[in-house]
This record gives C-alpha cells, sequence and structure tokens, in this order.
C-alpha cells in the first residue's frame, strides 16, 4: 500500500501548487504535459527531451513541464482537462482517445503489427495523421506519436508456455469492450481496472494477472507481486502527443511549429530509447526472480486463431473504411 500513498500524497501536493494560479494566470508560454508514466519510463525521457527541445528551439520563451505518474488524474481526467485548456498536453494510450473517435480503437486490435516498423509505417504515414485530424473538432490537436510499445502478459500462478495456460487466469485490463473481448477469446477472465488500481489488486491477489509492455512492468515494479512473464507480443500501443486546442487556437504560427517539430523530434529519441532498452529491461526483470518464457510460433499462431472473431466483431464498430485502410497501409509497408 506505500505505493498508492506514496502517489495519492504526490497528487495532493501538485494539486495544491496548481491551486495558487487558475488557467488564465499561467504564463501562457508555460505548458503542463499530463501523463501516467513515472519517472524512469522510457515515455518519461521522452517528456523531459520534448521539454529540451522546446525550450532550446523557442530560446527559452516556452516551456513544458511534465508531471509524471498520473499525478494530475487519470487518462479520461486528463483528456477533459486538455479539451477545457487547463492541461496544455498530454501523452496517453492511442486506444483510449476511441472515446473521443471510435476509429481510434482499431490500435486496440490484437496481433495487429508483428514489428515496431510496421507500427512506425502506419502511424507516421497518411493513417496515422488523418486519425489524429479526427480529434480536431474535440478540442483536440495530434502531433505526434511515440509509443508504449509491445504488450506482454505477466502472472503470479504459472508460467505460459503455450496458449491453453493463459485459460482460467483472472487477468486486469484496460477497461474496454475489445480489451475484455479478446481476453474472453483465450479463455481468461477479463477485470477491468484502471491502471491506477492495479498494483493493488495484484498484491492482494484480486486479479491473477495483467498485460503490459516490459518497461511498464519494470518501472512499476509490478515484478515485486507477478513472477511469471511471457513474451505474448500480442498487442502494441502507440501514444498520442495531444494539445488542447483551445491554448493551441492562441498560439503563432512559429510557436505552433516549435512545438510540432519538438514533439516529432522526442517522439523519435523516445521509441529508440524504448526499443534499445528492451533486452536490459528483461535481464533486470529477471534479476528479480521473473521467470520469462516466450511462446514458439505455432502457439502465437493459436492465440490469433482464438482472437480472429474479435477483430471481426470490432470491425463495424470501428469502422470498415477505417480497418481497411490500416490493412492497406501495412500490407504496404510488408511489400
Amino acid at each position: 500500500m506505500k505505493h498508492l500513498t506514496t502517489q495519492a500524497l504526490a497528487a495532493v501536493a501538485v494539486a495544491a501548487s496548481m491551486g495558487l494560479a487558475n488557467a488564465q494566470d499561467i504564463n501562457k508560454h508555460s505548458f503542463k504535459l499530463a501523463m501516467q508514466n513515472p519517472k524512469g519510463h522510457p515515455a518519461a525521457e521522452g517528456a523531459a527531451k520534448f521539454a529540451e527541445l522546446v525550450e532550446a528551439k523557442s530560446d527559452g520563451k516556452m516551456k513544458i513541464k511534465p508531471f509524471l505518474g498520473g499525478v494530475l488524474g487519470g487518462d479520461a481526467q486528463t483528456v477533459s482537462a486538455l479539451q477545457g485548456g487547463t492541461i496544455e498536453i498530454a501523452v496517453l494510450n492511442s486506444g483510449i482517445l476511441a472515446s473521443q473517435a471510435k476509429e481510434f480503437a482499431v490500435y486496440d486490435f490484437p496481433f495487429l503489427f508483428a514489428t515496431p516498423q510496421e507500427a512506425d509505417a502506419v502511424v507516421d504515414g497518411s493513417f496515422g495523421k488523418d486519425l489524429h485530424a479526427k480529434l480536431e473538432d474535440k478540442g483536440i490537436i495530434g502531433l505526434s506519436y511515440w509509443e508504449l510499445g509491445f504488450r506482454d502478459l505477466s502472472n503470479s500462478v504459472r508460467p505460459i508456455n503455450k496458449a491453453e495456460d493463459i485459460a482460467g487466469l483472472k487477468l486486469r485490463v484496460i477497461p474496454n469492450e475489445i480489451n475484455i473481448d479478446w481476453v474472453s477469446a483465450l479463455g481468461a477472465n477479463p477485470t477491468p481496472l484502471a491502471f491506477p488500481e492495479l498494483y493493488a489488486a495484484l498484491e492482494t491477489g484480486a486479479v491473477d494477472g495483467q498485460e503490459n509492455p516490459v518497461s511498464v512492468i519494470l518501472a512499476n515494479k509490478i515484478y515485486d507481486v507477478q513472477k511469471h512473464l511471457a513474451l505474448t507480443h500480442h498487442q502494441y500501443n502507440p501514444q498520442s502527443v495531444i494539445f488542447s486546442k483551445k491554448v493551441w487556437d492562441k498560439l503563432t504560427e512559429d510557436e505552433k511549429a516549435v512545438i510540432q517539430e519538438a514533439a516529432t523530434e522526442a517522439g523519435q529519441y523516445q521509441r529508440q530509447l524504448t526499443r534499445d532498452r528492451a533486452a536490459s529491461d528483461l535481464d533486470e526483470l529477471r534479476a528479480e526472480g521473473v521467470e520469462v518464457t516466450e511462446l514458439p510460433p505455432t502457439e502465437t499462431d493459436k492465440l490469433r486463431e482464438l482472437v480472429a472473431p474479435v477483430i471481426e466483431k470490432h470491425r463495424a464498430s470501428v469502422g470498415a473504411e477505417t480497418v481497411d485502410a490500416l490493412m492497406a497501409e501495412l500490407e504496404k509497408a510488408r511489400q
């Protein structure tokens, strides 16, 4: 419980400091950046790089202050605050933006991307840009894509060596229908929980396991309560860097260009950092006593077959045109 208490105290401290001035009192060139990732995570280091670039490119006239670990609230609260202009920038999983534009749910489809390079081609190309453009009439400007990376499966019950080993596990999932459905398709029991509730649920045994990228498991010390990790790579999470349109519209074209360029450049840095650390992150988890397993291709193929009906089911709700456009981008990248 110490883990949660520290976070709660941090939230109180931030709220108190923010209470000293409302949005109108804050210098228009000082921007708050909110994210759920804690200090030490590659996304947090990406935020630091973003701040450094903006300050340098603007000759010190614009500054970004990152607020890490969800101290400004959960994702839904952050998006609402951003639309209202009280938070200027946020970095969050792109799939969460399906609450603003349904098409973003396509990023939650399981086994969509086989490699990071395929993901880059989709999010950096016309498909990714078109999706971000859909946010503008919701009061959100999409700047660039960073990454959380490929998600893997951990649990406290048994090692996962084959598809059938997942069946029966009670797994925490991101609260949305696609994630609930694919976990059910694997024979496991999905438990939707917001991320800040995850550690306590694992610690108390309320859930058996969870699925997140290795970097998240390491940065949030999930290894303390989970000793089995399977490298399933079942889902890839791009992260969207978004900006409040209410604030954006007050900036000059030069200021907008500085922020856009810095967000893109910081994204390239952050993605590479995430990928460069993958092997060392696994070594650290093993040193913490985590048993790491990797499913053979035949077992991964079984998982793909099991979740195929989930993709077909949600094709209509996401939009067949959107799914087809993404698949066309993927086909182009694979050639």
